[in-house]
């Protein structure tokens, strides 16, 4: 390190309470929004680039220097975080300074038609003024706020994605399992949208029927989902031992052994599943149908 160099080190740390001393000054009069750390970093740099302009011969002193710098490179930083412009700045000032004499030389709050000719403005300036000077920035994170709690965000977080993205998986490969007629009812009505008539006709069935099978399938399709994913829900079979429970638990396994396998394989091949016909999303099919 050069004689300069460390000069200009020993002038940054001897002057480094500038710029938390300049920061403090300006924070008590801008809106929570500003963030102190923001500040802090416009004024910590501005101290080490006038460490290094600074010419001793000058005869101003070091810290009058700095603080000329570092206070203008806050207010800089000030402006670029500005939502504003010096412009609606300027007619949010003269909105409230309008409102505030007619409201005291009035005795009640001024009517839109009295701010505009106190303004020299019609009543649209008036409204725009009122906006600029209403408005207000706030901070998501910033301590004691609930806006964090109050503003709805849709969207799912990754562990909803991924439960998700499992039951469907899980689903695919129960509706995959099912017997022959099980499957072209359930796949009938919930992806392909056909009706319960169409499909009465096509299987040679009367309605009832299909809404019977329906019934059926949709029994299947829970209890070989939660047989793996959550056993506790899962059905107590009503004749323990007996050919209908070797048929399930046969069920259940086939179910478990197609979910294990990749999920490319379930998309392709002789029985894939169809695509469904509407803008439904697959999540949403899942839920449909194991709530069915």
């Amino acid at each position: 390190m050069t004689a300069v160099q460390s000069a200009g080190a020993e002038l940054i740390v001897e002057h480094l309470a500038l710029v938390g001393y300049h920061v403090n000054e300006v924070l008590h009069r801008v809106p929570p929004s500003v963030s102190r750390d923001d500040l802090a970093s416009a004024g910590g740099l501005a101290l080490v680039l006038a460490s290094r302009a600074y010419q001793p011969e000058s005869g101003v002193p070091f810290a009058r220097y700095a603080s000329l710098r570092i206070r203008g490179a806050i207010l800089d930083e000030l402006r670029a975080m500005d939502w504003a412009s010096r412009g609606a700045r300027r007619r949010a000032r003269e909105y409230q300074s309008a409102a505030e004499q007619l409201r005291a030389s009035l005795g009640r709050e001024p009517g839109r038609e009295e701010l505009a000719a106190a303004l020299g403005t019609d009543v649209s300036g008036v409204d725009e003024a009122r906006v600029d000077a209403e408005r207000r920035v706030l901070r998501l994170d910033a301590p004691g706020s609930a806006l964090a709690d109050v503003v709805p965000d849709p969207a799912a977080t990754p562990e909803e994605e991924a439960l998700s993205s499992e039951r469907l998986h899980w689903l695919r490969a129960a509706v995959h399992t099912l017997p022959d007629r099980l499957r072209t009812v359930v796949v009938g009505l919930y992806l392909e949208d056909r009706s319960i008539a169409e499909l009465a006709a096509g299987l040679s069935v009367t309605e009832s029927r299909i809404s019977q099978l329906r019934t059926e399938a949709l029994g299947m399709l829970r209890d070989g989902m939660n047989a793996s994913l959550d056993p506790g829900l899962v059905r107590p079979a009503e004749r323990p031992g007996g050919v209908a429970e070797r048929r399930r638990k046969a069920y259940f396994a086939a179910v478990a052994a197609r979910a294990a396998m990749p999920a490319a394989s379930h998309a392709s091949g002789p029985d894939a599943l169809p695509r469904q016909r509407t803008d439904v999303s697959g999540a949403d099919r899942a839920r449909q149908v194991a709530s069915a």
